[in-house]
């Protein structure tokens, strides 16, 4: 019998990436988004340590959505500092 946990399992934290990068866009068509951008920074973050902590034995899925991961932080970060600098 399996244990029933509380944990996330690595392909919920996988499956809010492509939420996470159309937020990302609508932030950057409306102009507005910063408290957004934050947040979703924040959720890519634990997404990662989430992902970090699971079981490495994926199939390779599991580093390359590490990877993913790291691609979007550095562009929410590069959007937050675009829009920075427009202000």
């Amino acid at each position: 019998m399996r244990a029933i946990t509380n944990r996330p399992s690595w392909r919920g934290a996988l499956l809010i990436l492509p939420v996470l990068v159309v937020l990302f866009v609508i932030g950057c068509v409306t102009g507005r988004g910063q408290p957004h951008m934050e947040n979703a920074l924040g959720e890519l973050q634990s997404a990662k340590s989430e992902l970090q902590s699971a079981a490495t034995d994926k199939g390779g899925h599991r580093v390359r959505a590490i990877e993913i991961v790291d691609r979007a932080i550095d562009e929410v970060n590069a959007g937050i500092s675009f829009a920075a600098s427009r202000h």
